[in-house]
């Protein structure tokens, strides 16, 4: 079991890295360009090109049934689900099968209002709540594929 990190922009990159440590897994950050790595635990910067989606290809090729995914990208996530990871948003809710056909929906529908000029910018900050909810539910992910669930 590996964890892969969409790593550009991503706010959960220590929190991610402390897990790991704890439990002993390697971790790819997987980025455009060059990101610090901690020294302790088993942490690879994969620095890929700056071409559209390259991050996302590497790490949609390299996932296999049992990793773990951290991802805002719902497309990405659309991705390694149907490889049979386990994969988590950056705001600590998970991306499921029963959940990714309506995250898709409201995804197609916000670019749509963005590109009506309805909508403008992102999301709310990431508050503590995200942050303590994403560990949460990382340990689960990481406890669930240890027991091959």
């Amino acid at each position: 079991m590996d964890i892969y990190i969409d790593a550009d922009a991503c706010p959960v990159k220590e929190e991610t890295f402390r897990v790991a440590l704890r439990y002993g897994l390697q971790v790819y950050l997987v980025s455009n360009g060059p990101l610090r790595v901690p020294a302790e635990g088993k942490v690879q910067l994969v620095v890929v090109s700056d071409g559209f989606d390259a991050a996302d290809n590497w790490i949609a090729e390299h996932t296999s049934p049992g990793d773990i995914v951290v991802t805002a990208d719902i497309q990405l996530a659309k991705r390694c689900l149907d490889k049979g990871s386990k994969v988590i948003g950056t705001n600590g809710r998970p991306f499921t099968q029963a959940n990714i056909g309506s995250a898709l929906a409201a995804r197609a529908l916000m670019q749509d209002l963005r590109d009506m000029g309805v909508v403008q910018g992102g999301g709310p900050p990431m508050s503590k709540q995200d942050k303590s909810r994403y560990l949460q539910e990382l340990d689960k992910a990481v406890n669930e594929a240890k027991r091959g669930r």
